[in-house]
């Protein structure tokens, strides 16, 4: 990122100068979505927790820093190793008080972020919210947009049929690692949605889809 770019950022609000910076880094561009979308969905969830709402703002903006491309590994090899986490924390520490993100909420950012995919388990509240909102994004008409969409740019995903079990493992075992009641609330929908999508793609394909 340009000095002159930096600059115009800092010269922001702290939530408009994330908002910003993920506007100009998320990369491919389809990234940027998932930002506001699992922000609006963590604001749902968040709803009667005892949650920070600078701390969720922060973590959700931030917490993908590390798969965009410049940020992550351009090595195929080394690309297969990554781990995001890590190095997305790290810059979040760097970068939120850069731009007057209260310094004493950055540890509960960090351990947020830590924490926010389904393999693991959230510690604070706003972890909990994060994870269960980043597990939505992943069932309904949205995962599975967000998993096509990887097919011929993603290694692993070199056909559509690469990414049906992904998506049939997101319909079986993400809804069950949901923490809050008004998050399973929220997954009934969007796991009906991905069922009948899965369904229609069977019916249709007929054994030749590629």
């Amino acid at each position: 990122m340009t000095d002159h770019v930096t600059d115009r950022i800092k010269a922001r609000s702290w939530r408009e100068s994330v908002v910003e910076y993920i506007r100009v880094e998320a990369t491919p561009a389809d990234k940027f979505g998932h930002q506001p979308r699992l922000y609006a969905l963590a604001q749902q969830i968040a709803k009667g927790q005892d949650c920070d709402d600078d701390v969720l703002f922060a973590a959700a903006w931030m917490h993908d820093l590390g798969v965009f491309i410049g940020h992550r590994p351009s090595d195929p090899v080394e690309l297969a190793r990554w781990d995001h986490v890590p190095y997305t924390i790290s810059r979040s520490r760097e970068l939120l008080p850069q731009w007057g993100f209260p310094a004493e909420k950055l540890e509960v950012v960090a351990e947020t972020i830590r924490t926010h995919e389904a393999k693991y388990t959230p510690l604070v509240p706003e972890a909990v919210v994060l994870r269960d909102a980043d597990i939505l994004e992943q069932l309904g008409a949205i995962g599975a947009l967000r998993a096509f969409v990887k097919v011929g740019r993603d290694t692993r995903y070199a056909t559509y049929s690469d990414v049906i079990p992904v998506l049939e493992r997101a319909l079986t075992v993400l809804p069950g690692l949901l923490q809050l009641e008004v998050s399973r609330e929220l997954a009934r929908e969007r796991v009906a949605a991905l069922r009948s999508l899965l369904e229609a793609i069977r019916a249709e394909a007929a054994g030749n889809l590629h």
